[in-house]
């Protein structure tokens, strides 16, 4: 069953015969292997062409920023799906990735889909009388600031703050992370609670001003998480705790549902 239109069956990124593999326009044995790096080619993969000294050292800060988070819930997921199956490190790693979500890891897609809105309702203008009436209207519908806030960095996630200067330093910040300052500058003030810059918000800031699309937000934390991950998944093979996470929990976590009608009784 055809849904859509199917007539323009192609892609860009790679094709093979019997002799070569060609990927984005080139020869992935004779040019690419051993001859780039990881970051240079996750950046020609997605984009198609190569980046600039500043790019790749923007990319790399981001992906280094954020590839280790602890103990949070989709590294929690992974760690207890490889003890229920030590076999299983793509279903572990598979759990984990899908636990990135609009709270975790994949508020850098929501943070950076505000930013750009903030930037194209300023068009060629000042964008601080947007911010402050978007601010204004998160407040008056109780709304969470996306790239804003932490719940344990309340004076200022040091993450942020570093990708910030980092992007300075290279020559790359832009409008976006403009944008983003201006947030921080009357975030606060107008929401009567702390709100300063968190990762999730510095990371697509930088990443846009970069030249990195939109679209293709998400993957950037995505490809950071893999590596935590990683890291998770092999310790848990040597020393699990799935199943101590698992324990902890049944302490933790009070029944108070329905009980049957004898005991009820009791």
């Amino acid at each position: 069953m055809r849904i859509g239109k199917q007539d323009q069956a192609f892609t860009a990124i790679a094709t093979s015969d019997a002799d070569t593999i060609t990927v984005r326009g080139h020869d992935l044995c004779d040019d690419l292997i051993g001859k780039i790096g990881f970051s240079d080619y996750f950046w020609l993969l997605v984009i198609g062409k190569t980046p600039s000294e500043a790019q790749r050292r923007m990319l790399d800060a981001c992906l280094v920023a954020i590839s280790e988070h602890g103990l949070v819930p989709s590294v929690q997921a992974a760690r207890m799906t490889l003890a229920a199956g030590p076999d299983a490190w793509q279903g572990a790693m598979a759990a984990g990735l899908l636990g990135m979500g609009s709270v975790v890891a994949g508020s850098s897609e929501t943070a950076g889909r505000y930013l750009a809105d903030l930037v194209k309702s300023a068009g060629d203008g000042d964008v601080e009388p947007v911010v402050i009436d978007s601010l204004r209207q998160h407040k008056a519908e109780r709304r969470k600031v996306a790239g804003l806030g932490h719940p344990q960095h309340s004076g200022g996630d040091p993450r942020a703050d570093r990708l910030l200067a980092i992007a300075d330093n290279l020559g790359l910040s832009g409008r976006h992370v403009h944008a983003l300052r201006v947030l921080d500058k009357h975030a606060s003030a107008i929401v009567e609670r702390p709100l300063p810059i968190n990762v999730s918000g510095a990371i697509p800031a930088c990443m846009l001003d970069a030249g990195w699309p939109l679209e293709a937000m998400k993957a950037v934390p995505l490809l950071a998480r893999a590596a935590g991950l990683s890291a998770h998944l092999y310790e848990e093979s040597l020393r699990s705790i799935g199943f101590v996470m698992s324990h902890k929990a049944d302490q933790a976590i009070a029944y108070d549902g329905a009980m049957p009608a004898r005991r009820a009784a009791e």
